[in-house]
């Protein structure tokens, strides 16, 4: 797919603005991975003789929502986490994120934007292996900075719409002053979805349940006040249970995550993988995503056990519980957390 030459990119910042350079780098279009209409619709018929009413949900985060709202592909955008790229933005409007090893043991994130999409987001970094396999099943667009020609092209490769800051004339990304380089690209996603919005939504990707899915005793699920995750020695997350708001917050190396709206960074449901990295590539880490692993799903205060499975790069991520049955979340938004075999998850009651 052809790219077009470019220039430098603008800053924009509380004094100062200039104009975004480069080339538009639009490859791929949109070939949802499975047919499942999204968003989801059930219809529901009332005791009375009144007509059926069609209730929608977000494919996303399985809550109700109205799906003219949702008529609009999903964004997702790899996204900083290095020390000096926090706070990143809008974090607690994603609808799923998925944390990953990089090279140096640090870890970056591929964050999906579709029921709530902000006006800004990042900031933005490159891409790595792994990132076609996580996020080729959601289908609409893909943003990132840059990345090895290797990485690049592989992402290339995908269904999805790349838009890469390398390449863009468009102005959809910008430098902020106030954040040190090369933590400072920002993203105007609304913008982005806005002038793509003939992209198809994205398919559901997880089963979701009630806001307490885990308690069917056969799923031998097991209170969890505290989540402990280690990704390398620089690396290791935690979330805490907060029973009052029904949400998980969470902490990086010690101290509370917050985001650049101020709020501590929170979900309703973490997904724990236990994954195989691939070396291959010297130095960067390909987190294994096609295969099978050991699970977690922790949501209402409780964690079960499981496996999960993917059968190719366009498929979605299967949860299974121990018994069998499907390990449901429950509705709202979902961190994903892709812990090496090396590394652990330690779950508190």
């Amino acid at each position: 797919m052809a790219a077009q030459a470019g220039s430098a990119p603008r800053r924009r910042g509380a004094r100062t603005t200039a104009l975004v350079a480069a080339a538009l780098l639009l490859a791929g279009c949109q070939s949802p991975p499975r047919a499942d209409p999204a968003p989801t619709e059930v219809v529901v018929r009332p005791s009375s003789d009144s007509a059926a009413s069609t209730v929608s949900f977000a494919p996303l985060r399985g809550t109700p929502a109205d799906a003219a709202a949702l008529a609009h592909p999903s964004l997702a955008v790899k996204i900083d986490n290095h020390e000096e790229a926090r706070p990143q933005i809008a974090l607690n409007r994603t609808d799923i994120v998925f944390e990953e090893l990089v090279e140096g043991g640090l870890t970056r994130y591929v964050a999906i934007w579709h029921s709530d999409v902000p006006d800004e987001v990042g900031p933005v970094r490159s891409i790595r292996p792994m990132d076609p396999d996580i996020a080729s099943p959601f289908g609409g667009i893909i943003a990132y900075s840059g990345g090895q020609d290797q990485f690049v092209a592989m992402m290339m490769a995908t269904p999805l719409l790349n838009i890469v800051f390398d390449y863009d004339e468009t102005g959809l990304f910008f430098r902020a002053d106030e954040r040190p380089g090369p933590h400072d690209v920002i993203l105007e996603s609304a913008e982005a979805v806005s002038r793509n919005a003939a992209l198809a939504p994205p398919p559901v990707q997880f089963a979701y349940g009630t806001a307490d899915p885990l308690a069917a005793p056969a799923l031998a699920a097991v209170p969890t006040s505290r989540v402990d995750l280690v990704f390398s020695e620089g690396r290791f997350p935690a979330w805490e249970w907060d029973a009052a708001a029904s949400v998980w917050l969470r902490s990086q190396e010690g101290s509370p995550d917050t985001e650049a709206s101020g709020e501590r960074v929170r979900a309703t449901n973490i997904v724990t993988m236990r994954v195989a990295i691939d070396w291959r590539y010297g130095e960067v880490p390909k987190t294994v995503m096609i295969g099978s692993g050991e699970a977690w799903v922790s949501a209402g205060g409780r964690t079960a056990h499981g496996t999960w499975t993917k059968d190719a790069a366009g498929a979605p991520i299967i949860l299974t519980a121990d018994d069998g049955s499907p390990l449901r979340l429950a509705p709202g938004n979902t961190w994903v957390e892709l812990v090496p075999s090396e590394g652990s998850a330690t779950f508190t009651p």
